[in-house]
């Protein structure tokens, strides 16, 4: 409010005996002293109830605090904190509740943090640190089946409600298109059936770039999963774009922004019928579509079979003489004397190598790449690798 920086009182005061006296509308000295019509009623009721102690300027603090818990259960709690220093803010509610009841008890988290302030919370566990992986630089292919892209689209329903999920998979280079499934989820098993089909009728590429999602990526070692360790096995290199850049894949996203417009803006009834759909649209892009980035040709003009082809068996990985070897079994674990030690559900059923770099600690490798380190002094999980700048 707009008041002189001193006798804040004496122009309230003016204010109040101008409109108690009544010459001049208040529409008028409201814009002779600055203010708004509110402003100078509220001076007006407050100079009525108050007289001269009601133009002071009043206390900003609210009347009331929401969440503000009286000082007995801040006693409550330090004195069952005392009984009970193995306790932590569950248990310690739990009794409080139970001694006292319900009723403006505070929450888990008031507790946690009153103990964290008193300095009476329990440390954490020291958290054990594996080894740390640089990404590299994303390839730029010069050729065909150097680096293909895979994602899905993002699912939608077509016109019988039926939810399908478009995994599409391309050839960066030539832009072609080699698949757009229609499934039912994300899960592993129906994205690993379609890539078989793609390997089979196309070969094999040297990479494939695609996101840090499901069934692509995990929160396991290396973020591999059990389709993208069996990429590794297939001897294709795995490279993930930077979490949260899909840009990084921009001409995949591209290729969505299409196919949405074209085909899944206005879908069939059926998922069979949009699935049809969907392939009589990739034909025509495939085969009569121009691009710029290829000179006004087709991709089928630039896409050539890769000569690489999908082997009727994997054998299990083989490791440097001196190395020990270890069998995944279905849980994720290896057995080594006597203890079970957790390496990733991503390497089931294969072995992974144990390198020797210290006394009693060995890396972990599955096939080329490094997974983590094993310290025999430790129980649980091995110290998963991870790349710079994941937590």
């Amino acid at each position: 409010m707009p008041w002189k920086s001193t006798n804040k009182i004496e122009q309230r005061f003016d204010l109040v005996r101008q409109m108690l006296v009544g010459k001049v509308p208040v529409t008028e000295l409201c814009q002779r002293f600055g203010i708004s019509r509110q402003t100078a009623y509220k001076w007006w009721v407050r100079y009525r109830k108050r007289k001269l102690h009601g133009l002071k300027d009043q206390s900003r603090r609210p009347l009331q605090i929401a969440g503000r818990t009286k000082l007995l259960w801040l006693r409550r709690v330090r004195r069952a904190r005392h009984k009970r220093p193995t306790w932590g803010a569950r248990k310690l509610r739990q009794r409080l509740i139970f001694r006292f009841g319900r009723r403006a008890a505070p929450s888990t988290a008031t507790i946690s943090r009153w103990l964290k302030r008193w300095g009476l919370a329990r440390g954490r566990r020291p958290r054990r640190r594996g080894p740390v992986l640089s990404r590299k630089a994303l390839h730029i292919p010069k050729r065909c089946h150097e680096v293909w892209t895979a994602d899905f689209k993002g699912w939608y329903r077509t016109g019988d409600g039926t939810r399908v999920e478009p995994l599409t998979v391309r050839d960066l280079y030539s832009r072609y298109t080699l698949q757009i499934a229609l499934l039912d989820s994300t899960a592993v098993e129906p994205a690993r059936r379609v890539f078989r089909q793609i390997f089979r009728d196309h070969g094999l590429p040297a990479r494939i770039r695609c996101d840090n999602g499901t069934p692509f990526g995990g929160v396991g070692p290396t973020g591999l999963t059990r389709l993208s360790a069996w990429w590794v096995k297939l001897g294709i290199k795995v490279e993930f774009i930077t979490p949260g850049r899909p840009c990084e894949n921009g001409a995949h996203e591209q290729f969505h922004r299409m196919y949405k417009a074209e085909v899944a803006q206005d879908p069939e009834r059926t998922r069979q019928a949009q699935q049809k759909k969907s392939t009589r649209w990739l034909r025509d892009y495939n085969q009569r579509r121009p691009h710029q980035g290829l000179a006004l040709k087709t991709p089928a003009q630039v896409f050539k079979r890769s000569q690489r082809r999908l082997p009727k068996r994997l054998r299990p990985w083989k490791y440097p003489r001196g190395w020990e070897r270890r069998w995944v079994k279905g849980n994720g674990e290896i057995s080594r004397q006597g203890t079970r030690r957790f390496v990733g559900e991503a390497f089931v059923r294969d072995y992974v190598g144990l390198k020797p770099i210290q006394a009693s600690i060995w890396e972990v490798y599955f096939g080329p790449m490094l997974v983590g380190t094993l310290h025999e002094n430790e129980t649980g999980s091995i110290r998963m690798a991870k790349y710079a700048g994941t937590r």
